[in-house]
């Protein structure tokens, strides 16, 4: 008896093929590069500008602010008068050298007009010397001549004139009318002192022409303490 064939022991199969719908392809592959690459490159831009706009958004304020020579011209308030604002401030500690010169004068009037002159004259020359705040160079101590060689101002006056001026032009009518003023005070210091250094105090006439030039000296002061508050303003 024959074998049976091999077809009969193997059981017949069935292949099913199950229909699955295809698999979608990842949502990066199906974009194109290109397309990708574009939309990419147009956001940078987007940003790009954004940030342009509100840079020159920021900047807007200044834009519009007009140049500091124009803020002058159109009277708004610049360093000139802050400057200005502070000196008024200061005003008391300015004037306070006129003020103690003219104390001193009229300390020295009442001296050479009192009771015992003679023996009041040198304390009246030292009041002179005082007062003048080393504005007659002859009567400078060494110290204070080798400062005044050296070219250091050394004269009070001067030093007060300057400060209150250095806002003003070189030719405005202000500071003029005050330098000269000035000029006038060291002739009347320079006087003064001179008259004293001659005056024989047992004589009636001499000690009159030292009252007289003390007057004279301290209407110079207070003309020139009001050329200061002049120059600033006050």
């Amino acid at each position: 008896m024959s074998p049976p064939p091999i077809s009969t022991l193997i059981p017949s199969t069935t292949v099913i093929t199950a229909s699955f719908p295809p698999k979608s392809p990842p949502l990066s592959d199906s974009i194109h590069p290109q397309t990708q690459s574009s939309s990419l490159l147009t956001s940078r831009r987007e940003a790009a500008a954004a940030a342009i706009l509100t840079s020159i958004a920021s900047l807007t304020p200044f834009l519009h602010q007009p140049p500091v020579a124009t803020a002058f011209s159109l009277g708004i308030s610049g360093p000139k008068d802050w400057l200005r604002d502070q000196k008024k401030k200061a005003v008391k500690y300015l004037l306070a050298p006129i003020d103690a010169s003219r104390n001193s004068l009229q300390a020295a009037y009442l001296l050479i007009t009192g009771a015992s002159p003679e023996k009041d004259l040198e304390e009246v020359q030292k009041l002179i010397i005082s007062a003048a705040r080393d504005c007659i160079p002859k009567e400078r101590n060494s110290i204070v001549t080798f400062q005044s060689n050296t070219g250091v101002e050394v004269c009070t006056f001067k030093l007060v004139f300057k400060n209150a001026a250095s806002l003003l032009d070189e030719k405005d009518p202000t500071k003029l009318e005050t330098e000269a003023m000035l000029t006038d005070l060291e002739r009347s210091f320079s006087s003064l002192n001179s008259v004293a250094n001659r005056t024989a105090p047992q004589l009636i006439s001499d000690r009159q022409k030292v009252a007289d030039a003390l007057m004279d000296t301290i209407s110079s002061l207070n003309n020139f303490e009001q050329g200061i508050k002049n120059c600033l303003e006050i």
